[in-house]
């Protein structure tokens, strides 16, 4: 809709103003803006505010050549029933009902691509997301990463992006190693040691249920080798174990990667020397104190960062270096990676290597995700990773269900904080936003049967006469859907799917609110098939967008 009205004033413009245009060589980048008031129309055009200076003119002035103009050309574009001029000169559109109904045909003929753009143009774009250490099972707070990162990669698949979701697996350095000796030492007390566990081991119970899970296959086997062997097996083991685990976690969640990446396999390959190297040869890189910085401040950081310690041993900055440079040479044009909003002061280097490297420091973008408050009935859980006391994802999943789970992640902007009340989603009632959605997708399959009941044949837009749709509650559900498009493309370009969570629930609350007043099947057969038409079309966006989201669309509940 936005594109034939810009389209029109475009026309109306070159006619008012072909000279100057001409000598400009460009055409004002106008802005096209839905009004704050319903009174104001369907969309305001700023363009007389953009030619006044130029022109010399008051806005207003401006904006009464343009209306003069485009009243000239009403009936040939047949889009708008009037405009007005309102305020300091903006032009107000008001637009036919007819306009608006049109999108019932786009929706029937697109289906359950309705929504999808090309405005990625095939651009290559890697998703890491999760990328939890192989330490322990995925908590809450790595089921809000895991959701908005899956949500991120859909939306920009739908608006035509090619897209990769990568998870990293931490599996080298202190922390491996840490897990190793944690389930050596419980080990080693199942067989009746005296050991003392430090405190900076992993204190969570399924430490003591990997010990079992050892002496279970393999009795005191390990009790004969020494530590340094042991641990490192029990680094292997335990990190193959747990990792399976957080990938079975995260099907259950409908979350699938295309690659696992090892950061072992870095080193393995030599990409961490080398990635050092690459910055040694620009000159970014010095030694002081018997360690290797990387001179990030040169790029906006507010301090240089060590790449290796003086005792050798590189740092998990200096992987990073590593892994990001090799993304970009398998050929991403984008990378988005999503981070805890804790590693926010993280950005800035990690600019500053692409910046080093040669590469637009944009073409990294991070998303922040915030933490979960976890509550009971308005209470908050106590949580604890360092003791071991958290509550796992799979424990919230088995409680809730996956697509309530999804769907409460998503309900805010990923960078501020949330409170995910259990009980509340659990609940079949309209005070549970998932379930608010997913029963009007499911109310008007009801409305389909009842309709098949009484005879009725399920319409499509070219079946129907839409001019019978004359209730304002069906023009606004008509402008809503509409929208559709628009809200991928949004969510895409700004990697931030809270805003299809939002639509949602924006179209449910108005489809609710239109069923309670009005009902769709009636004795006049014409109209019950318009109105049937339209909810349809209510029912394939609702379907669509909970798709984007990871969450069933169900048709009884």
């Amino acid at each position: 809709m936005k594109t034939r009205l810009r389209d029109a004033v475009q026309q109306v413009l070159t006619q008012c103003y072909a000279e100057k245009l001409l000598l400009s060589g460009e055409m004002p980048d106008f802005a096209i803006e839905v009004p704050g008031r319903v009174d104001h129309g369907d969309f305001a055009v700023n363009v007389a505010m953009m030619l006044a200076r130029a022109e010399k003119k008051a806005p207003r002035q401006i904006a009464q050549t343009v209306v003069e103009k485009l009243e000239e050309v009403q009936e040939e574009v047949g889009l708008w029933k009037k405009v007005e001029i309102a305020g300091p000169g903006f032009i107000n559109f008001f637009l036919h009902a007819r306009c608006w109904y049109a999108v019932l045909d786009d929706i029937y003929a697109q289906h359950e691509t309705f929504g999808r753009s090309e405005v990625g143009r095939g651009r290559r774009v890697q998703v890491e997301f999760v990328s939890a250490n192989p330490t322990g099972p995925l908590h809450i707070g790595h089921g809000r990463g895991a959701a908005t990162g899956d949500a991120v990669a859909a939306v920009l698949q739908e608006a035509g992006f090619e897209v990769q979701r990568e998870y990293y697996v931490n599996d080298a350095g202190n922390q491996m190693d840490t897990l190793g000796r944690s389930i050596y030492l419980r080990y080693c007390q199942l067989h009746g040691q005296q050991v003392d566990f430090p405190e900076d081991c992993y204190q969570g119970d399924y430490i003591n249920d990997l010990a079992k899970q050892a002496q279970s296959a393999d009795g005191d086997k390990y009790l004969h080798q020494s530590q340094q062997e042991a641990v490192s097996y029990f680094s292997s083991f335990g990190g193959g174990i747990i990792k399976a685990g957080i990938d079975d976690d995260l099907l259950s969640f409908g979350i699938k990667f295309d690659n696992w990446y090892s950061e072992q396999s870095l080193y393995d390959r030599g990409l961490v020397k080398a990635g050092i190297e690459a910055l040694t040869r620009e000159g970014y890189t010095y030694e002081q104190d018997d360690a290797v910085w990387f001179r990030t401040t040169d790029f906006g950081d507010d301090k240089d960062r060590v790449l290796v310690r003086s005792n050798g041993v590189t740092t998990y900055f200096a992987s990073d270096v590593a892994y990001h440079r090799e993304k970009y040479e398998r050929g991403f044009d984008t990378v988005i990676d999503v981070w805890g909003a804790d590693h926010h002061g993280y950005v800035p280097r990690m600019k500053a290597v692409l910046a080093a490297l040669g590469r637009n420091p944009e073409d990294l973008q991070v998303v922040l995700v915030q933490l979960v408050n976890l509550l009971r009935d308005g209470e908050q859980i106590a949580m604890s990773t360092r003791a071991g006391k958290f509550v796992t994802l799979k424990e919230v999943i088995d409680e809730v269900g996956s697509d309530a789970c999804r769907f409460f992640f998503l309900m805010r902007r990923s960078d501020s904080k949330l409170d995910f009340d259990l009980e509340l989603a659990k609940k079949q009632s309209t005070e549970n936003p998932v379930f608010y959605v997913q029963y009007a997708h499911a109310r008007v399959c009801s409305i389909n049967r009842n309709a098949q009941d009484a005879g009725l044949q399920l319409p499509t837009a070219a079946m129907v006469n839409l001019e019978l749709l004359q209730l304002p509650e069906e023009l606004a559900l008509a402008k809503l859907l509409s929208r559709y498009p628009e809200v991928i493309v949004g969510a895409a370009l700004e990697h931030e799917p809270h805003r299809v969570t939002f639509y949602l629930q924006e179209l449910a609350a108005k489809f609710h609110s239109y069923y309670n007043q009005h009902r769709v099947v009636i004795d006049d057969v014409a109209t019950s098939s318009a109105r049937l038409c339209l909810v349809n079309a209510v029912r394939i966006v609702l379907a669509n967008a909970l798709r984007v989201l990871g969450v069933s669309a169900p048709e009884k509940m």
